[in-house]
């Protein structure tokens, strides 16, 4: 089975209903995509870094505490001390190096399974401020694409040269 162009049926680039817009968003298209992924990469660390420090996270007196017992008593997962201080870390030190578009396609995949983790435990309920899925489904969906995309034209990775 042939795989199909993504530039549509038609094997061409849609065209710019405004053509003049052309030139703007082939220059603030990798700035916005940049933008994103460390909005997103530094949103995780505001996660992580409280965990680390046994510091609180809003009205989360004990974050590390809230993720043990969210692995070990709701997912039944074994180990859950040892893997809420694996999430710490990668909460922390994925999300700078997403941020800084380091390892990107390594980090991203690693979250946005943590994403979907989460969507899994805390649902069905789907809005946030019912402590539903609605903010961790859409952070796994970040995480998706910039795994997909990589870290892009303004990243560590592409400044090294090397990425997955």
């Amino acid at each position: 089975m042939p795989i199909p162009d993504p530039r549509g049926p038609a094997g061409r680039d849609a065209r710019l209903l405004i053509p003049a817009l052309g030139p703007f968003y082939a220059v603030a298209g990798p700035v916005a995509s940049a933008m994103l992924r460390a909005a997103f990469g530094l949103t995780i660390v505001t996660h992580g870094v409280p965990k680390l420090l046994g510091t609180a996270h809003g009205s989360m007196a004990d974050p590390m505490a809230g993720s043990t017992n969210l692995i070990g008593n709701v997912l039944g997962l074994p180990f859950a001390p040892e893997l809420a201080a694996l999430v710490a870390l990668l909460e922390t030190f994925g999300g700078l190096a997403v941020a800084a578009g380091f390892a990107t396609r390594l980090f991203a995949p690693m979250l946005a399974v943590q994403m979907a983790v989460i969507c899994l435990a805390l649902g069905p309920i789907y809005p946030w401020i019912d402590r539903g899925v609605e903010y961790p489904l859409i952070l796994g969906f970040i995480a998706l694409w910039i795994a997909v995309q990589g870290g892009g034209r303004w990243s560590v990775d592409r400044l090294l040269g090397r990425e997955l």
